[in-house]
């Protein structure tokens, strides 16, 4: 079972996400908070591997609760928000989120992002997804190879592209023709080899540094 929290200043928003996660036969919701404060509470207390975090709320914003709850614990946080705008997308990555959706996406995407968030992956909303990696990367693309990047062993740079791709640890192991226990510890040497916290991080170094199509 994958252990969902939901957080939102609005109880008619947080009871539509709770009908629509009630019904899936994988997904257990274990607590709502109303604000951020009470959302590091609840993540402290109920410790669930997902997080579900609006941005605009009393008392903490969504953001600094991201923070605050990554840079304790294990939990993940999808930030889930109206608000398509840049500043609060690159603060929730810098935060430490998982997945950025708008609360308009269709509710097959936000059950992808929980699933591919709770496997070790990062979603973002296609929306958002061209923006942020051109931002993320505008004027800093390098001619060379990072040392970073020399330390990869040749499989582990093939895992990097693949993490860019967008593809799970799932999706990975099919591709690869290797198992995904052998996947998960290639991504785990892979991010501790670039310094990056997580696999949006990833992302965003593997665009940075024209990695994407490239061979070298």
């Amino acid at each position: 079972m994958i252990r969902v929290a939901l957080v939102d200043d609005q109880s008619l928003v947080r009871r539509a996400f709770s009908l629509m996660l009630s019904i899936e036969d994988d997904i257990e919701l274990v607590g709502e908070a109303g604000d951020g404060e009470a959302a590091v509470a609840l993540a402290a207390e109920t410790r669930p591997d997902i997080m579900l975090m609006d941005i605009e709320m009393p008392r903490l914003c969504g953001l600094e609760a991201t923070r605050r709850i990554r840079e304790v614990g294990a939990t993940q946080v999808i930030i889930l928000t109206t608000f398509d705008r840049d500043d609060y997308l690159f603060e929730a990555l810098d935060a430490g989120a998982a997945g950025f959706l708008l609360k308009n996406s269709e509710p097959e995407r936000l059950l992808e992002a929980i699933r591919t968030v709770s496997e070790g992956g990062a979603l973002l909303a296609p929306e958002v997804t061209r923006r942020v990696i051109a931002q993320a990367v505008n004027g800093r693309r390098a001619d060379t190879l990072p040392e970073e990047v020399q330390r990869l062993t040749e499989r582990e740079l093939e895992v990097l592209r693949e993490i860019a791709a967008g593809h799970s640890n799932a999706e990975i192991a099919a591709r690869l023709f290797v198992s995904e226990a052998t996947v998960k510890t290639h991504v785990s040497a892979t991010l501790n080899k670039l310094g990056v916290r997580d696999r949006v991080q990833a992302v965003i170094f593997a665009y940075e540094h024209s990695l994407v199509g490239r061979r070298d």
